[in-house]
């Protein structure tokens, strides 16, 4: 088994780049490095007016970039004064550190979310909410798989050229 380094990962980036990735949608049996790849283009503005498609598409490059299990990756998605109120803690995430501590443990359970129904509000050029239900498939340290539905909304902003998350909320479904 090879290991997955930073730069690995950012040759496979580049190579994604350069032969033109599909659409977001389409990763087809690709690795979660080659998948993180293809998503992270999704995130670049390219001057095209942003669509529900294209905002969808910004949950499938974060549930890839969760696929790598490596919460830097995962964190490197929100901008730098986000809010994260996430699924599994009590505590806030106002920070790049914290939001990265909450996904180191969040990562151990190998989750992959699947929309389950959303609503998707293009506020203007720089800004929109995706909000609605999900569910996880999470796997415990025993290697029992289970899931976990929950309510979320992202928000996202455009800043610098990138589309980012600036509030995620997220809460399991009472």
């Amino acid at each position: 088994m090879t290991r997955r380094t930073p730069v690995r990962t950012a040759i496979v980036a580049a190579a994604v780049l350069l032969a033109g990735a599909g659409p977001a949608h389409a990763t087809g049996s690709a690795s979660p490095q080659a998948r993180t790849a293809q998503h992270a283009a999704v995130g670049r503005h390219t001057g095209a007016k942003p669509t529900p498609r294209r905002i969808a598409a910004l949950f499938d490059r974060w549930n890839a970039a969760l696929a790598t299990r490596n919460a830097r990756a995962v964190a490197a998605l929100y901008a730098p004064d986000a809010v994260l109120l996430p699924t599994q803690s009590s505590e806030i995430r106002t920070t790049h550190d914290r939001i990265v501590d909450y996904f180191e443990h969040f990562l151990q359970q190998k989750p992959q979310g699947r929309i389950q129904e959303r609503h998707i509000t293009v506020l203007g050029p720089t800004s929109a909410i995706d909000t609605g239900l999900y569910q996880f498939t999470l796997t415990d340290k025993n290697g029992k798989v289970g899931k976990a539905d929950a309510r979320y909304t992202f928000v996202y902003e455009l800043r610098g050229g990138h589309w980012l998350i600036v509030n995620h909320h997220s809460s399991v479904v009472p």
